[in-house]
């Protein structure tokens, strides 16, 4: 009598009983049982309305362990990116076009991802057990980037046994973190200092935009420093409340530490209700806000927009305008575009091109760096008969600059249209569109369009597709240049 066994075999497709005899060996293309129901969880959509308890928290689980999956492929293919790159500067502008993120974020997660692959191997076998997401991971990053690569390696071994020794949990991030730290305080007690020191040369200060017309600022400083400013800002808080001010002392904090920045005497220009504004005369930092002509007359409270942040609230902007400090200049625009194409000039003709250039385009293209902040550059080369005027000439902030000139990239913007488009190495094509403060107005007798914004949802910012494009030939009918040198 032959008994025949039968074994499972699992894919995308499902589960199917072959005879052992029969089954080939496990390949990387098959997933074991657990895989395979992680991927059946994350086909459910209204599915999880019917969950209970239980199950709800088991859907938790499969969300941290693929989320964790995730972010080791994500390391493993940056670090191959670079890698294959030779490691060029713009890797970073190259993922993040891709990862939908900042170039910062992308830097970041880049210099994460070298780390994880050629000093913490450990680590990252953990992320792809599911075992540490990149936020985990990313506190080992930081405790160990300023070690020699074997040192790191040997935290990175010898934190994970602890872990496997069940010393404490994987998904304890600070635990892990301090664990971490000790570990190698005890395996490179001399380079402490030293690594200190590194610590402090990359100090820096950071501006995030945030949401309902916020924004944070970081500031990456020593920690005898930091703890001081604190202390500083923390003992005026409480002196302001303790002698009547209706200020929360989280607000008072925030107007204090924003006074001293500026240079502002007396109160906080920034105040709570019924609160004073502050007389300083503060200093010479300036942000730039546009406004429509309706806005600021209050028969409107669209069309706000500041610099390096976005669309802000009409009533907030009209407060800005009229403080004491803020200076107001004209600009006309074209009523069928609403792009700028005219701005009153007080200074010489170069600076009044720049000024309407940053008028009209608000912000590099390309990102989000205040047009103020940027390099004016040619969109027509100047040295293949490109013309330095407003219509030829666009911001771009110092990295998309360089990035212009790089092999394998190209940067297209029409200020017409405000539309601007990256082309990487790759052949993929990354398209972002401005719109102008001003709406254009309707033609004469053509029928008013439906606001498709009355029914529906907010849409998603204009980002194409990524697709392969093939770089248009540039045209030969160029205007003569000017006879003296460009300004820039």
């Amino acid at each position: 009598m032959v008994v025949t066994t039968f074994v499972p075999i699992h894919s995308f497709s499902g589960s199917l009983l072959v005879p052992e005899d029969c089954a080939s060996p496990p390949s990387d293309c098959l997933f074991v049982p657990e895989e395979l129901a992680e991927h059946e969880w994350l086909k459910m959509r209204h599915e999880i309305e019917r969950l209970g308890d239980d199950d709800a928290v088991r859907a938790l689980t499969v969300a941290r362990r693929v989320r964790a999956r995730a972010d080791s492929l994500e390391a493993r293919a940056l670090a191959r990116l670079h890698e294959l790159r030779d490691g060029s500067r713009y890797v970073a502008e190259e993922a993040a076009l891709e990862l939908r993120v900042s170039r910062q974020v992308a830097q970041r997660r880049l210099d994460r991802a070298r780390n994880l692959v050629e000093r913490l191997p450990r680590t990252l076998a953990a992320m792809h057990d599911g075992e540490y997401e990149a936020y985990t991971a990313s506190k080992i990053v930081d405790v160990t980037e300023n070690l020699d690569a074997d040192k790191a390696r040997e935290v990175d071994a010898r934190l994970d046994d602890k872990v496997r020794d069940g010393c404490f949990a994987p998904g304890d991030a600070s635990q892990i973190r301090r664990a971490a730290r000790e570990l190698a305080q005890k395996i490179d007690p001399d380079g402490y200092t030293a690594r200190a020191r590194r610590a402090r040369a990359g100090r820096k200060v950071e501006l995030v935009a945030g949401e309902d017309a916020m924004a944070t600022l970081y500031m990456d400083l020593p920690a005898e420093v930091a703890a001081s400013a604190y202390a500083r800002i923390d003992h005026d808080a409480r002196r302001l409340r303790n002698a009547g001010d209706d200020r929360t002392l989280e607000q008072l904090r925030a107007d204090i530490a924003a006074a001293l920045l500026l240079a502002q005497n007396g109160r906080s220009a920034t105040t709570g209700s019924g609160t004073e504004s502050g007389n300083g005369t503060g200093v010479g930092a300036l942000v730039y806000l546009h406004m429509p002509i309706d806005t600021a007359l209050t028969m409107s409270d669209h069309g706000a927009d500041l610099s390096g942040y976005g669309p802000i609230p009409g009533p907030l902007a009209r407060e800005i305008a009229t403080n004491p400090g803020s200076i107001w200049r004209k600009v006309l625009t074209d009523p069928g575009s609403g792009v700028p194409h005219d701005i009153s000039r007080r200074r010489r003709p170069t600076q009044a091109m720049r000024e309407l250039i940053a008028a009209r385009d608000r912000e590099c293209p390309y990102c989000h760096r205040p047009a103020q902040r940027c390099d004016i550059d040619h969109l027509s080369d100047w040295h293949t008969g490109g013309e330095t005027s407003a219509r030829n000439s666009g911001p771009k902030c110092e990295p998309h600059h360089y990035l212009k000139d790089e092999p394998g990239w190209r940067l297209d913007h029409d200020p017409a249209t405000q539309t601007a488009t990256i082309t990487s190495p790759t052949g993929r094509t990354y398209t972002k569109k401005n719109h102008p403060i001003n709406k254009p107005k309707p033609k004469p007798g053509a029928a008013p369009k439906p606001d498709p914004a009355a029914n529906e949802p907010v849409p998603e910012p204009n980002i194409s597709v990524p697709e392969q494009r093939q770089p248009t030939e540039t045209s030969s009918d160029l205007s003569a240049p000017p006879d003296d040198e460009p300004p820039f």
